[in-house]
């Protein structure tokens, strides 16, 4: 099977369910969640919807568990908004992406802050 349906439907997906969360979900555990990507298998049967969410750890995996608890609601909605004849399960997983990014940012910030100093005591 081609490529290109899974990949058009995994970018509809991502635009239907951030506008979801964004606007339909009041689950107060769902904290500031950014939809990374969507994954969808070649039959079109499943999707696995990687997310990242800004916070501690627990507010992560509250927020993850919030998700796949409301996944029923967000495939029904999906089914009503999109013209598909199968609806794929939905699957939310936890995206270490944009954490890992800001800790590997803030460790060269920190780097370049140490390493500015250095070179400002050596000039004096």
């Amino acid at each position: 099977m081609s490529k290109h349906r899974p990949n058009r439907l995994a970018e509809t997906l991502k635009e239907e369910i951030s506008q979801l969360i964004r606007v339909e979900l009041k689950d107060p555990r769902i904290g500031f969640v950014t939809l990374t990507s969507v994954d969808v298998a070649d039959d079109l049967s499943h999707a696995k919807v990687y997310v990242s969410v800004l916070g501690t750890e627990d507010e992560g995996h509250a927020s993850l568990d919030a998700l796949n608890r409301a996944a029923g609601y967000v495939r029904s909605e999906i089914g009503k908004r999109v013209r598909l004849r199968h609806v794929p399960t939905i699957v939310f997983k936890y995206d270490p992406s944009i954490q890992h990014g800001a800790h590997i940012a803030k460790l060269l910030k920190d780097v370049g802050v140490s390493g500015e100093s250095g070179k400002e005591e050596s000039h004096e």
